[in-house]
Formats: C-alpha cells, structure tokens, sequence
C-alpha cells in the first residue's frame, strides 16, 4: 500500500492538473462546413471559447469607425463574430481586390493536379512568344511559377501589366522580387490550358463545390472577384483545411502546403500570391527594401493572408482554426496589400480572443 500511495498522488496532481487548465485547452470539436446552399451556417457563443465578451464592443467600434462593411471570425468552421456596417448586408457583395490572387492560386494547383498545366513550365508555352516585351531569350525564362512567387523580372513600374507594352524586361526571371499585376496572365493560362473561360473553369472546379457566390468583373483592366463576406469566408476554411472541403479535396493538400510556404528566397513573406506572418523579414509592393521583423507582429506567427487594395482582408490562422475576413472601404490612407490597419485590427482582436 506504501508502495502505490506515491503513484496515487501522481495520478491525483496529474487529473487536477488537467482539470485547472481547461480553459487553456486547444478546441477539439470537428471542424465544421455550412452547406453548399442556403443560408444555414451553424455558430459557436464566445463564452464557450472563453474569450473576454468585455472587449468586443472596442472590436466593434474600431470596426465601424475605420470604414468595414463585413466582418467574420470563424473558429472550426463555426460563426463566432459576423457583424456588417456602413448600410452593407450579408448579401451585399463586395470587392476582394488582390485578395482574390488567392483565388487564381487555387485554381492553377487545380488544374495542374488535372495534368493541364505544370507551374514549372513556360508562361509562353501557353501563350505563345511576344507575351511580353523581353529579349525572347529573356522571356522563355519565365515560368508560371515565377508568376505565382512575384519574380518574373518584368518592370514592375510599366501601367497595369495587361498587354506587352508594359511587360518589359528589368532582370532575369528569379532573381527579383516585385509585386506585380502579371499575375493576372495566370488565368490566361488556365484558359489556354483547359479550353474554356478562365471563369467557367474556376466556377466548376472551385467556386460550386464550396458553395461561394460571386463573380469576376473588369474593373480598370483588372479582373477582380466580387463576393459577399462569408463566401470569402467559406473560401478561407477551404485553405484553412488544407484544401478540403468536408471529404472532397478541392486545392491537392501538397500544392496548398506549397502555396503559403515561402516561394523564394528574397521576400520569404510570400508563397504563391498568399502574404505570410512571422517571417524574420519581409517585402512590400514598389520597393525594394527590405524590412526586419514580421508582417504583422500582433497577428498569430503562423497566420497567412490574402491582402487586398485598401484593407481587404483574408487571414488564415491554422494553429487557432480560426478564419478572419474583413470587407470595407479604405481604413485609413490609400494602400497595395499590408497597411498599420492589420497590426491595429490585430490588437483589437487579440483582447477579445485572448
């Protein structure tokens, strides 16, 4: 008996232990998806999380003060915060801006998983040579990953990037960094590649299989997508399950990984047009330096986002199963993609959930 009151009292500290921390304790509920029709989309109460109820109204007046239209914080799939403001509705739509490169992304690790296309081939393969106005020898460097990582060479500095007046060449494909519209001749190669619309072939293959709505529109040259908030939303649990929609893999797992992992070795805050948190570095549209630190140093270090002109906002964060979506009107000035926004929003949101 001696002999296992020692052990007793370990097992009673350890089950004691365990009890005091619960309200530590990661989420353990499955995730969860809404259905592909309808507006049923079920919701978690905050104070089942633990997070702090007294914060929220900040959160909220911060949110309408700096001009959001919607706003979603998803925990395992569940609705925790869905909020609108400024006259906008579930049901308005609204513009994602560079935070639909994502999109594009997707939909080309979804075509090359057909066997459409390889990221590792020619840009010219597809759309023949005279895509842009480089040396040829200069041009056929250029592969559809050098589109997705940011490095094409091409002077990032020529009008929108829509025609090859403006794709003239600066250097050689992967050796410099700039964030560039280019991006945009992806969907040209999935056109070419599959035979069809950019639009019908993302809508089959990506779009109705999740259940988003919306649609792609020109707007100054550029196709941006157009959407309500929790089809934004419903896009960022499909990235935060790795690609995943329920049991249907939409995105192949590895090339998701691949996605939000850095794509080169000069902005290693960048995959494949998805920004990355907690770098030791990063880099920021029209410049060339470089800034020590992370992205956004209030936000979760593993976080990864779609960022759009003036504060669109698609943040992934896998380690809390959490999705953030914020839709709006410039916050504060005119911005590419990161602005002091995030790291503010970030505050806000940190003293409800934290």
């Amino acid at each position: 008996m001696k002999k296992l009151f020692p052990i007793i009292l370990l097992l009673f500290l350890l089950l004691n232990c365990s009890s005091d921390n619960d309200s530590n304790a990661p989420i353990t509920d499955n995730l969860y998806f809404p259905p592909t029709s309808g507006d049923i989309w079920e919701t978690k109460p905050m104070n089942e999380l633990g997070w702090n109820e007294n914060e929220v109204q900040s959160l909220l007046t911060f949110l309408e003060e700096k001009h959001t239209k919607g706003f979603i914080i998803l925990v395992n799939g569940r609705i925790v915060m869905e909020n609108y403001f400024n006259g906008h509705t579930a049901s308005s739509p609204w513009y994602w801006a560079s935070a639909g490169k994502t999109l594009t992304t997707a939909t080309i690790g979804i075509a090359q998983e057909e066997g459409l296309l390889d990221i590792d081939d020619k840009v010219s393969d597809y759309l023949g040579i005279g895509w842009t106005s480089a040396p040829l020898e200069k041009e056929n460097l250029i592969t559809n990953k050098h589109l997705l990582s940011m490095t094409s060479g091409l002077d990032d500095s020529m009008g929108n990037g829509n025609n090859p007046v403006e794709l003239q060449y600066l250097a050689d494909a992967g050796t410099r960094w700039a964030y560039h519209n280019v991006f945009e001749k992806l969907q040209d190669v999935i056109a070419e590649a599959t035979n069809q619309t950019f639009d019908t072939y993302f809508s089959t293959t990506l779009k109705n299989k999740i259940g988003m709505t919306g649609t792609w529109i020109d707007v100054d040259e550029f196709n941006v997508y157009w959407s309500t908030t929790r089809s934004m939303a419903r896009f960022g649990l499909l990235c935060l399950n790795k690609g995943k929609w329920e049991n249907e893999l939409v995105i192949p797992e590895a090339f998701m990984i691949e996605s939000i992992s850095p794509s080169q070795n000069i902005n290693n805050a960048y995959g494949y047009l998805w920004w990355l948190n907690g770098k030791a570095n990063y880099r920021l549209p029209q410049t060339q330096l470089q800034f020590p630190g992370s992205l956004i140093p209030n936000a979760p270090s593993d976080m990864v986002c779609g960022l759009g002109k003036n504060d669109q906002k698609l943040y992934v964060i896998p380690s809390k199963k959490m999705v953030v979506i914020r839709l709006g009107e410039v916050a504060d000035g005119e911005n590419f993609a990161l602005s002091d926004f995030d790291n503010q929003l970030w505050e806000k949101i940190n003293a409800v959930v934290e």
